[in-house]
């Protein structure tokens, strides 16, 4: 004769599993989100693609779909180096960063107690402004400009953008944000968060997709909309000089340096000195920061 167990029992057993799965999330939550973050990497690639393909802002990809994917495959290659590099040098190094603020209590963070879920507010937010200065400075900044424009010399922006950076850029923010993790006083779980939040919506916003007018307007109260990235990534140099924040668009309103057109479908993306074919290529990529075209002035 089956045995079953009781509503209540199970109910029991259920409770328990979810306390023992959130005891563990807490007491390695860098790790906990780490783990997640890859899944929802993939996932939100995946909506993205099929949202581009059914309702594309630009229809550079329409019937071309054999482009489409060679285009993706360059951006992702250039990712998969960043990432080893990332995973082999920096990690180790922003382990030690926080470490090194924790035994010494140092860190603007650690000036005060703050409730456990109140610092990683204030952490996100601390991330989030130096993100937003970092980014534009690497458009104020010639030398550093060298390695943005990688990211910036896309003709075709898609959701595979959001992952187009040269290694150079990616090394020296990866080497910068290790005396500031110091200073900050951050845990390694703080950066493991925001980054978490971060990446869906640098996915989100470097998409070719439009949102309806009013949903953008509402999007853009709070975060960096597709409206606002396409404006960004347009060749005209004033509008690609505005618009620099990656999460929270509260930034580009105080440093005023926002900026928004109705007429998205007429912007021209990318860079008016990289438009050939051949410079869209992996290897030239790598090797774009050795090139000395002039950059436009319009």
């Amino acid at each position: 004769m089956g045995y079953s167990k009781s509503p209540h029992l199970r109910n029991a057993a259920t409770l328990n599993r979810t306390y023992t799965l959130y005891v563990t999330a807490m007491q390695d939550p860098a790790q906990t989100f780490d783990s997640i973050a890859p899944i929802l990497t993939v996932a939100v690639l995946l909506v993205m693609i099929l949202w581009e393909s059914v309702s594309p802002c630009f229809a550079f990809f329409r019937h071309r779909g054999k482009e489409r994917f060679l285009h993706g495959i360059v951006n992702f290659a250039l990712a998969i180096i960043n990432a080893v590099v990332v995973g082999l040098v920096f990690i180790t190094a922003w382990k030690w960063a926080v470490d090194f603020s924790s035994t010494r209590d140092f860190g603007l963070l650690r000036l005060f107690e703050w409730p456990h879920w109140t610092e990683a507010v204030i952490a996100i937010l601390l991330l989030d402004c130096w993100t937003y200065w970092w980014h534009r400075i690497n458009h104020v900044v010639p030398f550093f400009w060298r390695f943005h424009r990688v990211h910036h010399s896309d003709t075709r922006m898609d959701v595979t953008t959001a992952n187009r950076f040269h290694l150079g850029e990616i090394a020296l923010s990866s080497l910068l944000r290790i005396p500031l993790l110091m200073l900050l006083g951050t845990e390694l779980w703080h950066l493991a968060l925001y980054e978490l939040i971060l990446f869906p919506i640098v996915q989100f916003h470097h998409s070719n997709i439009r949102l309806p007018d009013g949903i953008d307007r509402v999007f853009r109260l709070f975060f960096a909309s597709p409206a606002m990235h396409k404006v960004h990534h347009s060749d005209q140099v004033a509008e690609t000089n505005s618009n620099y924040t990656s999460l929270l668009s509260i930034w580009d309103r105080i440093f005023r340096s926002f900026r928004m057109r109705k007429d998205l479908e007429s912007i021209r993306l990318g860079l008016e000195e990289f438009r050939k074919d051949e410079q869209q290529q992996f290897i030239p990529l790598l090797l774009n920061p050795a090139r000395n075209p002039k950059r436009s002035k319009k």
